[in-house]
């Protein structure tokens, strides 16, 4: 039997080892999951962002090892194009959250940081989403731990 025949077997067999219990677990994890960004929607709206705003300033100030976030950058953490965020940043910057400006170090790029609102503001998003997720924290684990002991992951 050639590898990739194997594979195919391997992966089929495990498919049709899985459990109605297993397909209850990944519902239960997808709701929980759209539960969540529903309750995130509705944070940034009740705050004054459009969903999309609000996670360009927490994808911002959570760039990993870096103080100031190119457009391209910021595009491809929120997984859409370049002129999108462009348009993003714009709206950001008129509102007052975001400040554009020339890279100290390369001046052909353009970096965007958090104004002070900016900060202030996700802080406040920041906290009502880590305490939501807290809340569901047991949840997620309870499922997640069912998954793993269901007969076809043993």
């Amino acid at each position: 039997m050639t590898e990739e025949r194997k594979k195919k077997t391997s992966k089929a067999k495990s498919s049709k080892d899985l459990t109605l219990r297993d397909y209850q677990h990944l519902a239960e994890f997808r709701y929980l999951l759209a539960k969540f960004l529903v309750f995130s929607k509705q944070a940034a709206q009740q705050a004054g962002l459009a969903p999309q705003q609000h996670q360009a300033l927490l994808a911002i100030k959570g760039f990993p090892n870096a103080a100031d976030v190119t457009v391209g950058e910021l595009a491809e953490r929120l997984a859409i194009h370049p002129h999108s965020a462009s348009g993003l940043v714009d709206r950001l910057v008129a509102s007052g959250h975001l400040i554009r400006r020339a890279d100290p170090i390369d001046r052909r790029r353009i970096v965007v940081s958090l104004t002070s609102t900016g900060e202030d503001l996700l802080r406040s998003l920041s906290s009502i989403h880590r305490n939501e997720i807290q809340r569901i924290v047991p949840l997620l684990k309870s499922i997640l731990s069912e998954l793993e002991l269901s007969p076809g992951n043993r």
